[in-house]
């Protein structure tokens, strides 16, 4: 499948939705589940996604449109969420993902024929060249990987007692 940028603004847009519908009015237990040390649970997995929309996507965007040819792209702290004390309640993560999410999304539709720049090179840090098609892919795609490790880490909670029907759960096989 290639690169659509309607495509792509789709699901970013309803990203925050798909989370509020899955998140709005449930119980702590299920919020604070993980899959163990050193893995993230819903609270954490939003948090992340707020640091994303601050410190991610628009300003490495804006540095390959608008720095030189194969300008270096900022490095993103993918565990900075963890340093920080938020203890907000859920609904108020899940509102200020909301507000970041529609904000990076109407910055966005300023850009001037921004499919004409879908070719433009930044440099990663790691990776190397990178294309800005690439990294708004890996918007997308980031969203759909949170939305299925919340899924997965909910479903995991009650994987001792779903009993032999394991079997046929492969969320919870991993398969």
């Amino acid at each position: 499948m290639q690169f659509s940028l309607k495509g792509a603004l789709e699901v970013l847009d309803n990203t925050p939705q798909a989370l509020d519908c899955l998140l709005s009015n449930l119980s702590h237990g299920w919020l604070q589940c993980n899959e163990g040390d050193r893995t993230w649970n819903s609270y954490e997995v939003i948090d992340h996604l707020i640091e994303s929309e601050k410190h991610n996507w628009i300003p490495r965007l804006e540095a390959i449109l608008h720095g030189d040819e194969h300008a270096p792209i900022p490095p993103f702290d993918r565990y900075a969420h963890l340093n920080k004390d938020t203890n907000n309640p859920i609904q108020q993560k899940l509102m200020d993902f909301k507000t970041l999410r529609a904000h990076n999304l109407s910055r966005l539709e300023t850009i001037p024929s921004l499919e004409s720049h879908l070719d433009a090179i930044g440099l990663h840090p790691v990776f190397g060249e990178v294309k800005l098609s690439e990294l708004l892919s890996t918007w997308v795609v980031h969203d759909l990987t949170h939305i299925a490790q919340i899924v997965r880490v909910m479903a995991k909670r009650y994987q001792k007692d779903v009993g032999p029907w394991q079997a046929y759960l492969g969320i919870l096989t991993n398969k």
